[in-house]
């Protein structure tokens, strides 16, 4: 049985005013997709436990077939207690919360350097791939420098409002590290895939992200 890694983040608040975490179904519908397709899926963070949800990902009471995926938010494992080589893949749902803590976890680096040395697949979606951000393969380059790549644009953030509080502009930081970022219309479905990357734009993306890591893991 393939074995998924999904990175979950710990950050519960952007500031005083701005509740955060994880946006719900970045991580859920994905989780489905990778279980219906087989795979073993284990959920790791940087400090382990239960992971904080964004307000603004749950509209009422979530469908029924989230509640497995819910479930597994409630004690995470400790993400540098995990060996890279037992996984296939890894994957990182976003939420606001990813800005804060996924670009400073020295594991999540050595993990994604791992992957993209090993070539194995590496995906996200939305503000997942701030996890990408400040991580170096061990020949010195950026992790994304050269790769094609989406995630949450600039003028999305915008759009939120949020901007002006985040330590950078996710489209921004990508492209100064060398990615070739291809956004798409706001709120769009978009995913580009790269060889072994796997990207989508927003929550809009979620599924078709997944469906495209699952095509990846499976070639």
């Amino acid at each position: 049985m393939k074995k998924i890694l999904m990175v979950l983040t710990n950050s519960s608040e952007i500031d005083k005013e701005h509740e955060t975490g994880l946006w719900l179904g970045e991580f859920a519908e994905p989780y489905n997709e990778f279980v219906n397709s087989g795979f073993q899926v284990r959920a790791a963070s940087p400090k382990g436990g239960r992971i904080p949800i964004d307000p603004n990902s749950v509209e009422g009471t979530p469908p029924d077939e989230w509640d497995d995926a819910i479930a597994m938010l409630q004690n995470t494992e400790v993400l540098s207690a995990l060996n890279p080589q037992d996984f296939n893949g890894i994957f990182l749902p976003g939420g606001h919360g990813t800005m804060f803590d996924l670009p400073e976890d020295p594991a999540l680096q050595k993990a994604l350097a791992y992957f993209a040395e090993n070539n194995k697949v590496i995906g996200a979606v939305c503000h997942g791939p701030a996890g990408f951000v400040g991580t170096k393969l061990s020949n010195g380059k950026w992790l994304v420098d050269g790769v094609s790549l989406t995630g949450f644009t600039n003028e999305e953030e915008q759009q939120t409002g949020l901007d002006s509080l985040m330590p950078f502009l996710l489209e921004s930081k990508l492209r100064e590290q060398g990615a070739q970022f291809e956004g798409a219309a706001a709120y769009s479905d978009h995913v580009v895939a790269d060889t072994r990357f796997v990207t989508g734009q927003n929550p809009q993306s979620s599924k078709s992200a997944a469906i495209a890591f699952v095509k990846a893991i499976n070639s």
